[in-house]
């Protein structure tokens, strides 16, 4: 690696670093001070304020990150390029025989592996931490109540329905499930005190335990019930080791957070891995549309897209040689905007179904690619 090089990488990485803990910190400012008074209760109710503030905020600068990697490696080459171009350096480099596109590799490189670092952060990250990211700052431990929209598994046609759900614990209280006529040997409803989400463990289904059961009547002494060859209601009777008397449990793979409508749907697309979005898609319980399908090609095509953009905005302002950083901040702003408008755009086109989800994600690459080859070609000179 030549000296140019590594100065290169020091001032990417200088201008990335400085801009994300700004953001971040303005972020964290705005957020702390508007919800002040739940993070103290929390605080308090958690053994500590400030390392429970640190904890909270820990998480979400992870979420931070994968928000604003893509702006943020864009403006830092842009501040790069125009501050050696600010003191010659480019043109001294023009000079000695090096051409645009070899001062820039570096650069180049370390877009590169940002986006890369990106990508590794949204699959194998935050999918992780997903519960510790999706808490509100109104509600940063997750104890508050929260509406529960009713919820259709598509699987079983059971219908979901609760008076709250209580994130901390999985829970909802005061459950009133709906069995549709295939299930309603014993009644239409199962009614209970709470009713608390369970992960599959074994040879034990997922689905909800349902924790003092008050209707139906006597259901402890009932066989369970199954649909298509499948349990669905399991009663006591039919499993006394992990069953009490007044429980019961309803197989389902409708996750917890599909509970909380439009809110609990957007942090799934957004927290979850794509290898989770795929399986969501093919599980006939949750009858997710174009929507995650629009996400899981436009996950995959992330990392082109951040090449694009870099390859938009850089021949904007090494060609101009323009020695003024803030209009190259300026230029890289109107190419971040409207390259993020058209993806925008073109991804609800294909959410509400009016062009497959496959074209709305990759439409952007057939759009702007050409035109960011056409603008790069002065890069080689």
């Amino acid at each position: 690696m030549h000296v140019i090089d590594r100065y290169l990488l020091r001032q990417f990485v200088q201008t990335f670093l400085i801009c994300f803990l700004s953001l971040t910190g303005l972020y964290i400012v705005l957020d702390l001070f508007t919800n002040i008074d739940q993070f103290l209760r929390c605080g308090r109710k958690a053994g500590g304020v400030l390392a429970f503030i640190a904890q909270y905020y820990g998480y979400h600068a992870i979420l931070f990150f994968n928000i604003t990697s893509g702006m943020l490696t864009l403006t830092s080459a842009m501040f790069t390029v125009a501050w050696i171009q600010r003191h010659n350096e480019m043109t001294a480099l023009m000079a000695s025989g090096i051409s645009r596109i070899r001062v820039l590799v570096p650069i180049i490189i370390a877009v590169a592996v940002v986006s890369l670092l990106s990508a590794a952060n949204r699959e194998l990250v935050i999918p992780r931490y997903r519960n510790e990211m999706s808490r509100r700052p109104q509600d940063p431990l997750g104890d508050m109540p929260q509406g529960l929209s009713s919820c259709y598994d598509c699987q079983t046609d059971v219908v979901f329905r609760g008076k709250a759900t209580f994130a901390d614990h999985l829970r909802i209280e005061e459950p009133n499930f709906l069995l549709p006529a295939a299930l309603a040997d014993y009644g239409k409803q199962v009614i209970a005190d709470n009713a608390f989400f369970v992960l599959p463990e074994g040879d034990r289904p997922g689905g909800y335990r349902f924790e003092g059961v008050r209707e139906p009547k006597d259901l402890a002494h009932q066989r369970s019930l199954a649909l298509n060859g499948k349990a669905v209601l399991i009663t006591p009777r039919d499993a006394p080791g992990w069953l009490k008397p007044d429980q019961c449990f309803i197989c389902s793979d409708v996750d917890f957070e599909q509970l909380n409508g439009e809110e609990g749907a957007k942090n799934f697309k957004e927290l979850s891995s794509t290898a989770r979005l795929i399986a969501a898609v093919r599980n006939p319980s949750l009858g997710y549309g174009a929507d995650v399908r629009v996400k899981i090609h436009t996950r995959i095509v992330q990392p082109l897209l951040d090449m694009t953009l870099l390859f938009l905005g850089l021949p904007l302002v090494v060609t101009r040689e323009s020695r003024n950083v803030f209009l190259a901040m300026g230029m890289c702003l109107v190419v971040t905007v409207g390259f993020t408008l058209a993806g925008f755009g073109l991804q609800h086109l294909g959410d509400i179904e009016l062009i497959d989800a496959s074209l709305a994600a990759w439409a952007p690459l057939m759009i702007f690619v050409p035109l960011a080859v056409w603008l790069a070609e002065s890069l080689w000179k």
